[in-house]
């Protein structure tokens, strides 16, 4: 194997890490497109449950008859 010049050594190793940063910057950006995608899923099923609470969070008023135990 002829020797080589340090510099191109440096060169080498440079582009090896070069390579290796952008296949996990390509990792990444592929993470956060999935988690954003899924982040639109929840907001979607959010919006979906509140529209299925009716208007005042379900803080109703009863009456107190409605409260007595089924015995009485």
């Amino acid at each position: 194997m002829p020797d080589t010049h340090p510099n191109e050594q440096r060169l080498n190793e440079l582009e090896i890490k070069a390579s290796f940063a952008e296949d996990l910057l390509d990792q990444l950006n592929l993470t956060i497109y999935r988690q954003q995608q899924q982040i639109d899923r929840l907001i979607a099923e959010v919006s979906q449950l509140r529209q299925q609470i009716p208007e005042g969070g379900g803080a109703t008023v009863r009456s107190l008859r409605d409260e007595l135990p089924p015995h009485y």
